[in-house]
C-alpha cells in the first residue's frame, strides 16, 4: 500500500492525495491551489500521476481547494466514480460550475488584453462543459458511519468532520498481499464547540493518519468573545456612518454570519433596522441547500427549523443574485452590511465592493475566515497601505478588523485532541498547512510524523 501527496503539501490549498491498494488507485480530494499567481499557475501543471489510472475519487467536502481540480482531472482522462456525501455533491455542483464560469470570464478578459499586446492568452483551466462532464461522474452518496465497499478489498467510511455541511473525514480500509491497512484522511476538521453544525466525529483506530494543520500553530479566541467583538464592530461602524464589508466564504461562513446577525437583532445587541446584502449567488443557493439537511445541524438550529423559523434570515436582508443589483449596492455610502465572496478576496464580487470601500476611512472591512499567504485578503490583513485590484492601485483607508473565532477549522488544541482519540496510529502525515504551522504542530506530537512535500510517496507496508 502506497500513499502519495499531490497538493496541500507544505501548502494550505490544493488538497490531493493518492492511495494505492494493490491494483486499485484511489484519490482523496482534487482541489485548486489558491493564492498567489504562482499557485494559480500550479493548477495547470501535471498532477504527478496518470489521470486515466485513477479508479475512484473520494471527496471530503465541497470547498474549492478540495474539489476545484476535479473537472481538470476528468478533462485529462479520469473515467472513474466520484463518491461523497449527498450534501457535498449538492454543494460541489455549485462550486465547480461557478469556478468554470469564472475561469471562462477571466480567460475572455485575458484574451482581450493579450490581443492588444499582440500576445496569446492561455486557455481556461476548464470550461462549463468540462464541469458538467465532471458532475456526470458523481456516483454513490455516502452516509456518515456506514461503510461503502468501494471495490474488491477496499471499503470506505465517511465520518462527520464538522467543517462545513456534508464535510467528512474518510477512513479507507484496504487489503492487499500484506494484509489490511486502515488509512484515515482528516479532511478539514471543524471546531469541537459547534456553532450551527454538529461537532466532528473521530474513528477509533487507524494505522496512518493524513491530517490537516491549517491552525496547527495557534488557538482561537473564545467564541463568545468573537461574537461580542463582531457586534461591537458592526455597531461602531454603523454609528460612524460607514459600510461594513465582510469577505465571506459561500459555504458555511455566510450562513453562520447570517445566523449571528439574526441572533444579534433578536437579543437587541444589534439594531433591528439592519440592511444586509448577501451579494453572492452561490451563498444564496448554498443556504437553500443547508436548509434541506436538518440532521447536520446542532439541536438548537434544528429546533428553530422545526418551528418554521429561518435561522439564516433577518429583517432587512437583501439577496442579490443579479449583477445589476450587485452594482447598485455601490450606491450605498454608509449603513450597509455587504457580504460577498470570495472569502480570501481572490475573485468574485467582493473585489468590486473593496474597490468602492477600501479608500473610505468611515468604512470597515471585517475578515472572519482564514486568509492564505499571497491572497488579497492576507495583504490587507497584514497592513498593506495600498493593494492592486483589477490592475489598479487602491488605497487602504478603511478600518480593518480580523475576528478569528469564527473559523470553521479546529485550532491547535482541538486538532491535538482529535488525533489523540485515534488508537494504533503508526504514522501521521501533516498536510494542508503552511510550513510554520505544520512544524509547530509536529512538535506537539509523539511517534512517527512526516511533513511530505509535493509528489512525495510513503510506503505503508
Amino acid at each position: 500500500m502506497k500513499l502519495s501527496f499531490h497538493g496541500a503539501a507544505h501548502n494550505v490549498t490544493g488538497s490531493c492525495h493518492l492511495l494505492e491498494v494493490g491494483e486499485h488507485r484511489i484519490l482523496v480530494d482534487c482541489g485548486l491551489f489558491q493564492g498567489s499567481r504562482e499557485l494559480n499557475e500550479d493548477n495547470a501543471i501535471p498532477f504527478g500521476f496518470d489521470e486515466r489510472s485513477i479508479d475512484f475519487v473520494l471527496l471530503t467536502h465541497a470547498h474549492l481547494d478540495h474539489c476545484g481540480r476535479l473537472p481538470l482531472l476528468v478533462k485529462r482522462g479520469f473515467r472513474g466514480e466520484i463518491i461523497a456525501t449527498q450534501a457535498t455533491f449538492e454543494l460541489a455542483r455549485l462550486v465547480i460550475l461557478d469556478s468554470a464560469k469564472l475561469q471562462e470570464e477571466e480567460s475572455r478578459s485575458r484574451d482581450a488584453h493579450a490581443r492588444k499586446q499582440n500576445q496569446v492568452a492561455p486557455n481556461p483551466l476548464y470550461t462549463v462543459i468540462d464541469a458538467m462532464d465532471c458532475i456526470g461522474r458523481f456516483g454513490r452518496a455516502a452516509s456518515y458511519g456506514h461503510a461503502i465497499d468501494i471495490c474488491p478489498g477496499v471499503r470506505a467510511t465517511f465520518y462527520n468532520a464538522g467543517h462545513i455541511l456534508g464535510s467528512s473525514s474518510i477512513l479507507i480500509e484496504g487489503e492487499d498481499k500484506n494484509g489490511v491497512r486502515r488509512v484515515l484522511f482528516s479532511g478539514d476538521i471543524g471546531s469541537a464547540t459547534p456553532h450551527i453544525l454538529r461537532p466532528p466525529e473521530v474513528p477509533v483506530s487507524a494505522d496512518a493518519v493524513v491530517m490537516e494543520t491549517t491552525y496547527g500553530d495557534r488557538l482561537h479566541r473564545p467564541f463568545d468573545e468573537s461574537v461580542k467583538q463582531f457586534y461591537q464592530v458592526v455597531n461602531s461602524a454603523l454609528s460612524g456612518g460607514g459600510n461594513i464589508v465582510i469577505p465571506t466564504f459561500a459555504l458555511e461562513r455566510a450562513q453562520e454570519i447570517l445566523f449571528f446577525l439574526r441572533q444579534g437583532v433578536d437579543e437587541n445587541r444589534l439594531p433591528p433596522s439592519l440592511q444586509v446584502y448577501l451579494d453572492s449567488p452561490m451563498a444564496i443557493s448554498a443556504t437553500q441547500i443547508f436548509e434541506r439537511h436538518l440532521d447536520d445541524f446542532t439541536p438548537a438550529v434544528r429546533e428553530m427549523l422545526a418551528k418554521g423559523q429561518d435561522p439564516f434570515s433577518i429583517p432587512g436582508l437583501h439577496l442579490t443574485r443579479d449583477k445589476a443589483e450587485s452594482i447598485a449596492i455601490n450606491n450605498s455610502r454608509g449603513g450597509a452590511i455587504i457580504m460577498a465572496g470570495s472569502g480570501m478576496c481572490t475573485g468574485g464580487r467582493i473585489r468590486h465592493h473593496l474597490v468602492h470601500n477600501l479608500p473610505r476611512s468611515e468604512a470597515s472591512i471585517v475578515f472572519v475566515g482564514y486568509a492564505a499567504n499571497g491572497t488579497l485578503a492576507r495583504q490587507i490583513i497584514d497592513g498593506a497601505k495600498e493593494v492592486q485590484i483589477f490592475g489598479e492601485r487602491v488605497a487602504v483607508r478603511a478600518e480593518i478588523h480580523t475576528i478569528n473565532g469564527f473559523s470553521a477549522h479546529a485550532d491547535q488544541n482541538e486538532l491535538l485532541a482529535w488525533q489523540e482519540r485515534i488508537a494504533n496510529k503508526r504514522i501521521i502525515a501533516l498536510v494542508h498547512g503552511e510550513p510554520s504551522s505544520m512544524e509547530a504542530f509536529a512538535a506537539r506530537l509523539t511517534g512517527r510524523v512526516v511533513m511530505p512535500k509535493l509528489n512525495d510517496e510513503i510506503n505503508l507496508d
